[in-house]
């Protein structure tokens, strides 16, 4: 993959969600029947530097960088990646280049060992889609530890009164977390419906009123990224903070993230929360090496390390692959990773201590095999132990 430059363009603030991010959250959801049950539902799409210009017609809400960003050292070393999946041996040039990949980088600890961009440079924001999911659960930890929330156990609708008399009513925040909520919901049909209403500037609270009950509460996995927005929307009532202020100053800033970010909003103050975060992979890196590190930065405890323990270990026996928003290596394995449509990715291999950030433009070449992602993933982890020292 050629190191090209390219041109940064700043959404502008205050303005409608894209239509192209409903366009795109449609085909994200066709990925899900065709994806490995165990990790059914990684959809959230991305679209940049293409889609960037539709993106300057977002509704976003700028996300402040750190005054003390944490150091990322050029330490680039070769790695001779080799894998094998489904009986056949593959390289990692042949994954970066099959998976339409324009931006790659593998964190040693602090060193970053391998950099790659395609179209695409060090400044170029990318949008995140479901990885979104993957920060809300960390503002959830901090917004417990600093008791803003008295225990996910409680009832959301404890919070959010507005919910009372929805499908919410009475369902605990673990649920909403470990996609168990029992909402009538179809991330096929109904993930691209509720992003054409915020690319409309409806309220996203008010169609998380009107959602129904199904199924109980706990009983099933069933991905659900309406409740991904609840959470976020928890997050502002609780804190007294917009989300987006909140996850700039518990998250953001203290994580020593280096450059700005922006976060999609409904156009009526409420932050998506499922998806749309538009940022560095540098600064997706740091995000994975927080989580590395047990959510410390700089020394200092920035998510709870008991969340981090939490978030990132089964949460339920109806799906041993999923923690609270974050996806899990699986049985007797310690690695974890966020995972959006297209490619995607923050993962967390603890085993050999390694970040990886992977992003990418659009799904233009298909699909994206998950677990084809985690072979990968695992294999780099592994090179980057091997050549250490």
């Amino acid at each position: 993959m050629p190191h090209r430059s390219n041109t940064r363009q700043r959404p502008r603030r205050g303005v409608r969600p894209v239509a192209a991010a409903a366009a795109a959250l449609a085909a994200a959801a066709t990925m899900i029947s065709t994806t490995p049950p165990a990790l059914a539902g990684t959809a959230g799409l991305v679209a940049e530097p293409a889609a960037q210009a539709s993106l300057a017609r977002a509704g976003t809400d700028t996300v402040r960088p750190s005054k003390n960003p944490v150091v990322l050292r050029d330490a680039p070393r070769e790695l001779k990646v080799t894998y094998t999946y489904q009986g056949e041996e593959r390289t990692l040039d042949d994954y970066l280049e099959r998976t339409g990949t324009k931006g790659f980088v593998v964190l040693d600890g602090q060193d970053v060992v391998l950099e790659r961009y395609d179209g695409a440079d060090r400044d170029t924001r990318f949008q995140s889609w479901s990885v979104a999911k993957s920060f809300t659960s960390a503002a959830i930890g901090i917004a417990l530890r600093e008791r803003h929330i008295r225990s996910i156990d409680d009832p959301v609708t404890r919070y959010l009164p507005e919910l009372k008399g929805s499908g919410f009513d009475g369902v605990s925040i673990r649920n909403l977390l470990r996609m168990s909520s029992g909402i009538a919901w179809n991330e096929v049909r109904d993930a691209p419906k509720m992003q054409a209403l915020a690319e409309r500037g409806r309220p996203l609270r008010n169609f998380a009123a009107r959602q129904r009950n199904a199924w109980k509460p706990g009983s099933r996995f069933e991905y659900t990224s309406v409740n991904s927005f609840v959470l976020a929307r928890l997050i502002t009532k609780t804190t007294g903070m917009p989300y987006h202020r909140y996850v700039q100053e518990k998250i953001w800033k203290p994580a020593g993230m280096e450059s700005a970010a922006y976060l999609g909003n409904d156009g009526n103050g409420d932050s998506l929360g499922y998806c749309c975060y538009h940022a560095t992979s540098r600064d997706y890196a740091r995000f994975g090496l927080l989580y590395l590190r047990g959510g410390k930065a700089h020394g200092k405890q920035v998510v709870p390390a008991s969340w981090v323990r939490r978030s990132t270990t089964p949460s339920s026996t109806n799906n041993e692959r999923y923690g609270l928003h974050w996806w899990l290596g699986g049985p007797g394995e310690q690695d974890f990773m966020a995972a959006g449509f297209g490619g995607q990715h923050i993962y967390v291999s603890p085993e050999h201590n390694v970040v990886i950030a992977k992003s990418v433009v659009s799904s233009e070449r298909g699909r994206v095999d998950q677990e084809e992602a985690l072979t990968v993933f695992r294999a780099v982890a592994a090179e980057v132990a091997r050549t250490r020292g």
